[in-house]
């Protein structure tokens, strides 16, 4: 799910950068590629492995995750990068290991009022978007670098799932909670991730995109996923299925952006 959630997030971002190339084609196929990733592939296999729960369990989950990333890993990799001289990505570590420590806050709070029936949800915070233009890395070190990748993976992956959750409480008949989620969502994707990117240098041109976009799907469809299929079907589990029927989607994505790509030549 983490790879399935990263795509869309930077597709998103491939997409917006196509659009300011002025390739409002590819800026639509790397789009409609993103959904896929989020609103197919992401679902399905969340489905498959039980992720989203009630609302209480979903508050207790993000809680966890939202508390490891608060008091330990941005803390981490603020420390780490300070220490190896990259003091911007420092700065933003720390305040996005800030940002999830109220997140956690809220979703406690939340948590006494669904289990309780007392208090209110707090309201849904606001994204201040930022914007993540094509560029290089703005990093030095390696392990900055690295921290970077695992940071943008989680923040890909608390976006779709909280966007899960959203939709569960919204069915369930509780709205303020879904607003919750979808706001704090939208804080993981266009503040967090989006500082992240930058930095990481992850939009390049669309051509370079597009390359990258390429091996990942190629990786996907004939490795990645035929080799969850194959292990799966060792064990007689059902999500054989999904491995399978993903990876040709996959190969379909490489193929469609490989025809772009050819087209920009």
């Amino acid at each position: 799910m983490r790879g399935e959630a990263y795509a869309y997030a930077a597709y998103s971002l491939f997409a917006a950068e196509a659009d300011r190339q002025g390739l409002p084609a590819v800026g639509r196929l790397l789009r409609s590629t993103a959904r896929t990733e989020l609103n197919e592939h992401l679902r399905e296999a969340a489905t498959l492995a039980g992720l989203a729960g009630g609302n209480a369990a979903n508050l207790r989950q993000a809680i966890n995750g939202e508390t490891y990333e608060h008091q330990v890993m941005y803390r981490r990799f603020a420390e780490q990068a300070r220490a190896d001289g990259d003091l911007e990505a420092a700065k933003l570590f720390t305040e996005i290991a800030a940002d999830e420590g109220r997140h956690r806050d809220a979703f406690r709070t939340a948590l006494a009022a669904v289990t309780t029936g007392r208090g209110t949800i707090p309201a849904p915070p606001k994204a201040d978007v930022v914007a993540v233009p094509a560029g290089l890395p703005k990093v030095k070190a390696a392990r900055t670098r690295a921290n970077l990748d695992t940071a943008l993976h989680g923040e890909a992956l608390a976006h779709a799932k909280y966007m899960l959750f959203a939709a569960h409480a919204r069915q369930t008949g509780n709205a303020a909670l879904a607003r919750l989620w979808e706001g704090t969502a939208g804080i993981e994707l266009h503040e967090h991730l989006a500082g992240e990117a930058v930095l990481a240098g992850l939009v390049r041109t669309t051509r370079e995109n597009l390359r990258k976009a390429i091996t990942g799907e190629r990786n996907e469809a004939t490795t990645v996923y035929p080799g969850f299929a194959r292990r799966a079907t060792a064990v007689g589990d059902t999500a054989a299925r999904y491995f399978r029927d993903t990876a040709a989607d996959e190969a379909k994505h490489a193929a469609a952006f490989q025809k772009a790509l050819d087209q920009l030549r």
